[in-house]
Protein backbone atom coordinates (compact mmCIF):
# COMPACT_ATOMS: atom_id res chain seq x y z
CA UNK A 1 0.00 0.00 0.00
CA UNK A 2 1.37 3.57 -0.57
CA UNK A 3 0.68 6.57 0.62
CA UNK A 4 1.41 10.21 -0.23
CA UNK A 5 1.62 12.86 1.93
CA UNK A 6 1.92 16.56 1.13
CA UNK A 7 4.02 18.59 3.30
CA UNK A 8 2.63 22.13 1.93
CA UNK A 9 4.87 24.93 2.57
CA UNK A 10 5.10 28.73 0.97
CA UNK A 11 7.94 28.25 -0.77
CA UNK A 12 8.67 24.77 -1.69
CA UNK A 13 5.94 22.11 -0.70
CA UNK A 14 6.80 18.49 -1.74
CA UNK A 15 5.60 15.01 -1.44
CA UNK A 16 6.40 12.24 1.35
CA UNK A 17 5.76 8.69 -0.04
CA UNK A 18 5.39 5.64 2.12
CA UNK A 19 5.64 2.70 0.06
CA UNK A 20 7.26 -0.47 0.27
CA UNK A 21 9.54 -2.53 -1.86
CA UNK A 22 10.49 0.91 -3.58
CA UNK A 23 13.65 1.81 -3.07
CA UNK A 24 14.83 0.43 -6.24
CA UNK A 25 12.44 2.82 -7.86
CA UNK A 26 14.04 6.48 -6.41
CA UNK A 27 15.77 6.89 -9.66
CA UNK A 28 11.80 7.21 -11.25
CA UNK A 29 10.82 8.72 -8.19
CA UNK A 30 14.04 11.71 -9.28
CA UNK A 31 13.85 11.93 -12.45
CA UNK A 32 9.63 13.39 -11.87
CA UNK A 33 11.46 15.89 -10.15
CA UNK A 34 13.31 17.42 -12.86
CA UNK A 35 16.57 17.65 -11.06
CA UNK A 36 20.28 18.14 -12.44
CA UNK A 37 22.09 14.81 -13.60
CA UNK A 38 24.18 15.16 -10.86
CA UNK A 39 23.85 13.30 -7.72
CA UNK A 40 25.59 12.68 -4.24
CA UNK A 41 24.17 9.33 -2.49
CA UNK A 42 25.51 9.93 1.35
CA UNK A 43 25.12 7.24 3.59
CA UNK A 44 27.01 5.13 6.29
CA UNK A 45 28.90 2.14 5.87
CA UNK A 46 26.40 -0.14 7.25
CA UNK A 47 23.12 1.09 5.37
CA UNK A 48 24.98 1.26 2.33
CA UNK A 49 26.11 -2.53 2.46
CA UNK A 50 22.74 -3.13 2.77
CA UNK A 51 20.66 -0.87 0.23
CA UNK A 52 23.65 0.98 -1.41
CA UNK A 53 23.88 -0.42 -4.79
CA UNK A 54 19.92 -0.82 -5.15
CA UNK A 55 19.93 2.61 -4.89
CA UNK A 56 22.63 3.63 -7.00
CA UNK A 57 21.94 0.83 -9.83
CA UNK A 58 17.99 2.67 -9.44
CA UNK A 59 19.67 5.97 -9.65
CA UNK A 60 22.00 5.40 -13.06
CA UNK A 61 19.34 3.34 -14.37
CA UNK A 62 17.01 6.38 -14.44
CA UNK A 63 19.99 8.71 -16.10
CA UNK A 64 22.24 10.18 -13.16
CA UNK A 65 25.97 10.27 -12.37
CA UNK A 66 25.84 9.35 -8.77
CA UNK A 67 28.83 9.88 -6.71
CA UNK A 68 28.84 8.29 -3.42
CA UNK A 69 30.28 8.70 0.33
CA UNK A 70 29.70 6.72 3.68
CA UNK A 71 30.41 8.83 6.48
CA UNK A 72 30.72 7.19 10.21
CA UNK A 73 27.70 6.39 11.96
CA UNK A 74 26.41 8.20 15.66
CA UNK A 75 25.97 11.22 16.43
CA UNK A 76 29.35 11.50 17.66
CA UNK A 77 30.06 12.13 14.34
CA UNK A 78 27.47 14.71 13.73
CA UNK A 79 30.04 17.66 13.34
CA UNK A 80 31.61 20.51 10.91
CA UNK A 81 34.55 18.04 10.24
CA UNK A 82 32.10 15.31 8.81
CA UNK A 83 30.26 18.37 6.58
CA UNK A 84 33.65 19.45 5.44
CA UNK A 85 34.34 15.88 3.78
CA UNK A 86 30.75 15.89 1.90
CA UNK A 87 32.17 19.10 0.77
CA UNK A 88 35.30 17.86 -0.56
CA UNK A 89 33.53 15.34 -2.52
CA UNK A 90 31.25 17.49 -3.75
CA UNK A 91 34.14 19.60 -4.94
CA UNK A 92 35.84 16.51 -6.14
CA UNK A 93 32.63 15.64 -8.43
CA UNK A 94 31.89 19.38 -9.27
CA UNK A 95 27.99 19.47 -8.23
CA UNK A 96 26.35 22.11 -9.04
CA UNK A 97 23.43 24.33 -7.98
CA UNK A 98 21.07 21.78 -10.55
CA UNK A 99 22.90 18.79 -8.15
CA UNK A 100 21.45 16.52 -6.02
CA UNK A 101 22.63 15.16 -2.78
CA UNK A 102 20.76 11.67 -1.49
CA UNK A 103 20.71 11.09 2.14
CA UNK A 104 20.36 7.40 2.45
CA UNK A 105 20.24 6.61 6.07
CA UNK A 106 19.14 7.34 9.90
CA UNK A 107 18.43 10.89 11.41
CA UNK A 108 22.38 11.94 11.81
CA UNK A 109 22.91 10.66 8.01
CA UNK A 110 20.03 13.18 6.91
CA UNK A 111 20.87 16.46 9.12
CA UNK A 112 24.23 16.31 7.55
CA UNK A 113 23.37 15.64 4.37
CA UNK A 114 20.89 18.29 4.38
CA UNK A 115 23.34 21.06 6.03
CA UNK A 116 25.99 19.97 3.13
CA UNK A 117 22.93 20.42 0.48
CA UNK A 118 21.94 23.76 1.84
CA UNK A 119 25.58 25.11 2.37
CA UNK A 120 26.98 23.94 -0.97
CA UNK A 121 26.68 26.73 -3.28
CA UNK A 122 24.50 28.20 -0.97
CA UNK A 123 21.78 26.00 -1.29
CA UNK A 124 21.41 22.64 -4.11
CA UNK A 125 18.99 19.91 -3.50
CA UNK A 126 18.42 17.30 -1.16
CA UNK A 127 16.33 14.03 -0.90
CA UNK A 128 15.73 12.46 1.96
CA UNK A 129 15.43 8.52 2.25
CA UNK A 130 15.48 7.31 5.41
CA UNK A 131 16.21 3.96 6.85
CA UNK A 132 15.28 4.12 10.47
CA UNK A 133 12.25 4.55 12.36
CA UNK A 134 13.10 7.89 14.09
CA UNK A 135 14.05 9.02 10.55
CA UNK A 136 11.19 8.09 8.69
CA UNK A 137 8.75 9.65 11.08
CA UNK A 138 11.00 12.69 12.41
CA UNK A 139 13.93 13.77 11.49
CA UNK A 140 14.01 13.53 7.42
CA UNK A 141 10.32 15.48 7.14
CA UNK A 142 10.46 19.26 7.76
CA UNK A 143 13.75 20.53 6.58
CA UNK A 144 15.57 20.96 9.61
CA UNK A 145 19.78 20.46 9.09
CA UNK A 146 22.54 20.40 10.89
CA UNK A 147 25.17 19.90 13.53
CA UNK A 148 26.25 19.32 17.01
CA UNK A 149 28.78 21.41 19.07
CA UNK A 150 30.91 20.39 21.68
CA UNK A 151 28.48 22.41 24.02
CA UNK A 152 24.99 21.28 22.91
CA UNK A 153 23.08 19.41 19.96
CA UNK A 154 21.93 20.93 16.35
CA UNK A 155 23.53 24.39 17.56
CA UNK A 156 24.66 24.65 13.98
CA UNK A 157 22.18 24.50 11.35
CA UNK A 158 19.81 25.42 8.79
CA UNK A 159 16.00 25.42 7.49
CA UNK A 160 16.45 23.45 3.97
CA UNK A 161 13.50 21.39 3.02
CA UNK A 162 13.80 18.25 0.61
CA UNK A 163 12.54 18.13 -2.84
CA UNK A 164 11.00 14.67 -1.84
CA UNK A 165 11.00 11.82 1.32
CA UNK A 166 10.87 8.62 -0.19
CA UNK A 167 9.75 6.17 2.93
CA UNK A 168 10.44 1.96 2.31
CA UNK A 169 8.92 0.52 5.58
CA UNK A 170 10.53 -2.74 4.30
CA UNK A 171 14.45 -1.53 5.32
CA UNK A 172 12.93 -1.53 8.55
CA UNK A 173 13.30 -5.12 8.64
CA UNK A 174 17.32 -4.65 9.16
CA UNK A 175 16.94 -1.77 11.53
CA UNK A 176 18.34 -3.14 15.43
CA UNK A 177 16.21 -3.28 17.88
CA UNK A 178 17.70 -0.71 20.14
CA UNK A 179 16.88 1.18 16.84
CA UNK A 180 13.63 1.06 16.13
CA UNK A 181 12.86 1.36 20.29
CA UNK A 182 14.64 5.03 19.75
CA UNK A 183 11.93 6.04 17.03
CA UNK A 184 9.37 4.84 19.06
CA UNK A 185 9.91 7.81 21.63
CA UNK A 186 9.11 9.87 18.88
CA UNK A 187 6.06 8.25 17.64
CA UNK A 188 4.05 8.11 21.08
CA UNK A 189 5.31 12.07 20.95
CA UNK A 190 2.98 12.67 18.15
CA UNK A 191 0.09 10.95 20.26
CA UNK A 192 0.81 12.31 23.04
CA UNK A 193 1.31 16.15 21.61
CA UNK A 194 -1.10 15.49 17.86
CA UNK A 195 -2.93 12.62 17.78
CA UNK A 196 -4.90 11.47 20.13
CA UNK A 197 -6.52 8.46 17.93
CA UNK A 198 -2.57 7.28 17.47
CA UNK A 199 -1.91 7.33 21.02
CA UNK A 200 -5.07 4.81 21.49
CA UNK A 201 -3.77 2.76 18.72
CA UNK A 202 -0.54 2.49 20.32
CA UNK A 203 -2.16 1.38 23.82
CA UNK A 204 -3.87 -1.20 22.56
CA UNK A 205 -0.77 -3.09 21.19
CA UNK A 206 0.49 -6.08 23.59
CA UNK A 207 3.78 -4.93 22.51
CA UNK A 208 5.65 -1.69 21.30
CA UNK A 209 9.16 -2.73 22.05
CA UNK A 210 10.10 -4.80 18.38
CA UNK A 211 8.86 -4.57 15.04
CA UNK A 212 7.86 -8.15 14.26
CA UNK A 213 5.52 -8.15 17.50
CA UNK A 214 3.60 -4.88 15.61
CA UNK A 215 0.39 -6.21 13.52
CA UNK A 216 1.50 -4.28 9.93
CA UNK A 217 -1.68 -2.28 9.95
CA UNK A 218 -0.29 -0.39 13.23
CA UNK A 219 2.81 -0.16 11.50
CA UNK A 220 1.27 1.46 8.20
CA UNK A 221 -0.61 4.05 11.25
CA UNK A 222 2.30 4.62 12.53
CA UNK A 223 4.26 5.45 9.26
CA UNK A 224 1.24 7.01 8.04
CA UNK A 225 0.04 9.52 10.97
CA UNK A 226 3.44 10.22 12.64
CA UNK A 227 4.16 11.81 9.35
CA UNK A 228 1.12 13.29 8.45
CA UNK A 229 1.28 15.13 12.12
CA UNK A 230 4.77 16.43 11.61
CA UNK A 231 3.33 17.70 7.86
CA UNK A 232 0.61 19.44 9.46
CA UNK A 233 3.18 21.15 11.76
CA UNK A 234 5.71 22.17 9.55
CA UNK A 235 2.73 23.29 7.07
CA UNK A 236 0.82 25.90 9.65
CA UNK A 237 5.07 26.83 10.91
CA UNK A 238 7.55 25.80 8.64
CA UNK A 239 10.54 27.90 10.60
CA UNK A 240 9.82 27.23 13.97
CA UNK A 241 8.12 31.16 15.04
CA UNK A 242 5.22 29.62 16.96
CA UNK A 243 3.45 26.21 16.15
CA UNK A 244 6.59 23.85 15.64
CA UNK A 245 8.20 24.50 18.74
CA UNK A 246 5.54 21.44 20.15
CA UNK A 247 7.53 19.05 18.09
CA UNK A 248 10.15 19.44 20.88
CA UNK A 249 8.28 17.66 23.78
CA UNK A 250 10.99 15.50 25.59
CA UNK A 251 13.82 17.12 23.76
CA UNK A 252 14.50 19.77 25.91
CA UNK A 253 15.79 17.68 28.84
CA UNK A 254 16.77 14.99 26.71
CA UNK A 255 18.80 16.94 24.70
CA UNK A 256 20.80 17.90 28.01
CA UNK A 257 21.06 14.11 28.77
CA UNK A 258 22.51 13.43 25.36
CA UNK A 259 24.86 16.67 25.69
CA UNK A 260 25.97 15.47 28.89
CA UNK A 261 26.67 11.90 28.17
CA UNK A 262 28.80 13.22 25.26
CA UNK A 263 26.16 11.24 22.68
CA UNK A 264 27.62 8.11 24.06
CA UNK A 265 25.82 6.87 26.11
CA UNK A 266 22.27 7.09 24.82
CA UNK A 267 20.13 7.04 21.63
CA UNK A 268 18.57 10.61 20.84
CA UNK A 269 15.43 8.45 21.14
CA UNK A 270 16.22 7.28 24.46
CA UNK A 271 16.90 10.54 25.85
CA UNK A 272 13.32 11.66 23.90
CA UNK A 273 11.75 9.19 26.82
CA UNK A 274 13.54 10.45 29.48
CA UNK A 275 12.36 13.75 28.47
CA UNK A 276 8.96 12.96 27.94
CA UNK A 277 8.62 11.22 31.53
CA UNK A 278 10.44 14.41 33.33
CA UNK A 279 7.75 17.07 30.86
CA UNK A 280 4.73 15.21 31.96
CA UNK A 281 5.65 15.10 35.75
CA UNK A 282 6.77 19.22 35.54
CA UNK A 283 3.16 19.50 33.84
CA UNK A 284 1.40 17.52 36.53
CA UNK A 285 2.70 19.25 39.12
CA UNK A 286 2.31 22.27 37.83
CA UNK A 287 -1.49 21.01 37.47
CA UNK A 288 -1.90 21.09 33.82
CA UNK A 289 -2.32 17.67 33.16
CA UNK A 290 -3.56 14.74 35.11
CA UNK A 291 -1.51 11.99 36.62
CA UNK A 292 -3.54 9.19 34.84
CA UNK A 293 -2.70 10.43 31.34
CA UNK A 294 0.54 10.87 32.57
CA UNK A 295 0.63 7.05 33.70
CA UNK A 296 -0.18 6.44 30.80
CA UNK A 297 2.04 8.02 28.44
CA UNK A 298 5.07 6.22 30.58
CA UNK A 299 3.51 3.45 30.38
CA UNK A 300 3.60 3.43 26.59
CA UNK A 301 7.33 4.48 27.01
CA UNK A 302 7.43 1.37 28.98
CA UNK A 303 5.96 -0.80 26.78
CA UNK A 304 8.35 0.27 23.92
CA UNK A 305 11.61 -0.71 25.82
CA UNK A 306 12.40 2.73 26.33
CA UNK A 307 13.88 4.16 29.62
CA UNK A 308 11.74 6.43 31.94
CA UNK A 309 14.78 7.02 34.37
CA UNK A 310 18.10 8.80 34.67
CA UNK A 311 21.33 7.34 33.94
CA UNK A 312 23.10 6.88 36.53
CA UNK A 313 25.68 9.38 38.21
CA UNK A 314 23.59 12.20 36.11
CA UNK A 315 24.55 15.73 37.76
CA UNK A 316 20.77 17.06 38.16
CA UNK A 317 22.64 20.57 38.37
CA UNK A 318 24.35 20.02 35.03
CA UNK A 319 20.87 19.04 33.55
CA UNK A 320 19.71 22.52 34.26
CA UNK A 321 22.40 24.26 33.41
CA UNK A 322 22.97 22.55 30.24
CA UNK A 323 18.96 23.73 29.30
CA UNK A 324 20.04 27.10 29.00
CA UNK A 325 21.98 25.95 25.99
CA UNK A 326 18.38 25.44 24.63
CA UNK A 327 16.94 26.48 21.07
CA UNK A 328 14.14 27.21 22.81
CA UNK A 329 14.88 29.54 25.44
CA UNK A 330 13.56 33.15 24.55
CA UNK A 331 14.68 36.61 26.71
CA UNK A 332 17.09 33.92 28.97
CA UNK A 333 13.78 31.59 30.23
CA UNK A 334 13.58 27.95 29.04
CA UNK A 335 10.45 27.00 27.39
CA UNK A 336 8.71 23.91 27.97
CA UNK A 337 6.16 22.09 26.02
CA UNK A 338 3.95 20.63 28.23
CA UNK A 339 1.11 18.39 27.86
CA UNK A 340 -2.55 19.18 29.20
CA UNK A 341 -4.38 16.34 27.77
CA UNK A 342 -3.49 13.65 25.30
CA UNK A 343 -3.19 15.06 21.77
CA UNK A 344 -2.59 18.62 22.93
CA UNK A 345 -0.02 20.29 24.81
CA UNK A 346 0.88 24.35 25.26
CA UNK A 347 4.49 25.93 25.61
CA UNK A 348 5.60 27.61 28.93
CA UNK A 349 8.35 29.51 30.27
CA UNK A 350 6.99 29.24 33.38
CA UNK A 351 9.09 26.39 34.57
CA UNK A 352 11.85 27.42 37.30
CA UNK A 353 14.58 25.55 38.00
CA UNK A 354 13.44 24.18 41.26
CA UNK A 355 10.18 22.44 39.36
CA UNK A 356 12.58 21.08 36.96
CA UNK A 357 15.16 19.72 40.08
CA UNK A 358 11.71 18.33 42.29
CA UNK A 359 11.23 15.97 39.12
CA UNK A 360 14.54 15.18 38.36
CA UNK A 361 15.65 13.79 41.92
CA UNK A 362 12.70 11.55 41.62
CA UNK A 363 14.27 9.97 38.18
Amino acid sequence: MTSVINVNLPTQSYEIAIAPASLDQIGQSLAGLKLGKKVLLVSNPTIFKHFGKVAVDSLEAAGFQVASYSLPAGERYKTLNSIQKLYDIALENRLERSSTMVALGGGVIGDMTGFAAATWLRGINVVQVPTTLLAMVDSAIGGKTGVNHPHGKNLIGAFHQPRFVLIDPQVLKTLPVREFRAGMAEVIKYGVIWDAELFNQLEQSKRLDQLRYIKPELVDAILTRSCQAKADVVGKDEKEGGLRAILNYGHTVGHAVESLTNYRLLKHGEAVGIGMVAAGQIAVNLELWQQADADRQNALIEKAGLPTKLPVGLDIEGIIEALQLDKKVKDGKVRFVLPTQIGVVTVTDEVTSDHIRQVLQQM
